[in-house]
């Protein structure tokens, strides 16, 4: 549970880096990436947390957000 705990507060620290102009945290692609092969979960992990936590997923390696 710890480490769930950690991962969670990872997402929302990186995501707080961003300066939102619609009131939402975001993460970038890259950093969702980057956070999921360092707590070695799957990229839907990093996902449902940003759902969850009201975070958007930004610039995407695949054109998939802006």
């Amino acid at each position: 549970m710890d480490e769930k705990r950690q991962l969670v507060g990872a997402v929302i620290e990186s995501a707080g880096s961003t300066q939102p102009s619609d009131g939402r945290k975001r993460l970038t692609c890259a950093e969702a990436f980057d956070l999921a092969k360092r707590f070695k979960v799957d990229i839907i992990e990093i996902g449902r947390i940003c759902n969850q936590h009201n975070i958007r997923i930004c610039k995407c390696q695949l054109g998939c957000f802006k």
